[in-house]
């Protein structure tokens, strides 16, 4: 058996690429794109509670606490408050957990930040490749359960500024902060954006440095997501290659 080099591992989100593209000209019908908008955005409407209440999870669960979650009134914020009285309906953000507590454990704090993700590797690559590869001509129904499994997918690469920036800067802090005698917490953020724009006064190279390294990390940790993601989905059987698409071999 021959070793696994990079480009077999980038292969296999190739194929998933290439099994989207062929799911694309089998719709057909222009208006079947809005069908499959219709069930991403549905699905965002969905996932964004079931996505902040996993961050809960993933501190309650190894020991830590929580004591405000906030949430957007627009997904359901108001109902779901009276099930979980920590939900407070207001977030700047579509939902964000301000009150928690990881006894100043790193490990609770990257269960905390990563916890949604395990969504995107079981089940959502999996239903995902399901979905995009059944033969025919896709049904409504179809067409919109696509979009709406993409969220899921698609979550690592749109939170890379968010939570897997966080989690990089988690590591990042650990590896660096000593060394350049900065704050643990210095670089340490859901949002990379608003730290850099909130950052007072003019940078030190330390920082630069070590806010450069957090931000490579959250790359890393998101391209490594979706590849367990689409591995563990062709493990499971789900798909062996798209019906037309001609992909790599040893995928």
């Amino acid at each position: 058996m021959r070793k696994k080099s990079p480009s077999d591992h980038s292969s296999v989100l190739r194929a998933d690429l290439n099994l989207l593209q062929d799911f694309m000209v089998r719709l057909g019908h222009p208006i079947s794109l809005l069908w499959m908008l219709l069930g991403l955005l549905l699905g965002w409407w969905v996932y964004v509670p079931i996505h902040e209440l996993l961050h809960v999870a993933g501190v309650v669960l190894p020991g830590g606490s929580v004591t405000e979650l906030q949430l957007s009134p627009i997904y359901a914020a108001d109902f779901l408050a009276k099930i979980f009285p920590f939900i407070v309906p207001e977030s700047d953000y579509a939902g964000q957990l301000t009150g928690f507590d990881t006894r100043g454990s790193d490990w609770i704090f990257q269960s905390c930040v990563l916890m949604p993700y395990l969504l995107t590797i079981f089940p959502g690559f999996w239903l995902w490749q399901k979905t995009l590869s059944a033969p025919g001509k896709p049904s409504v129904a179809r067409t919109m359960a696509a979009g709406a499994l993409f969220v899921l997918v698609a979550a690592p690469l749109i939170s890379l500024t968010g939570d897997y920036y966080e989690s990089g800067s988690i590591i990042g802090s650990q590896l660096l902060a000593g060394t350049m005698g900065t704050d643990l917490d210095a670089w340490r953020s859901d949002d990379l954006f608003l730290l850099i724009s909130d950052w007072p006064g003019p940078m030190a190279w330390g920082d630069i440095i070590g806010i450069t390294v957090s931000a490579l990390l959250s790359i890393t940790l998101a391209l490594l997501t979706l590849w367990m993601g689409s591995r563990l989905g062709r493990t499971l059987g789900s798909i062996t290659r798209p019906p037309t698409a001609q992909i790599d071999k040893d995928v």
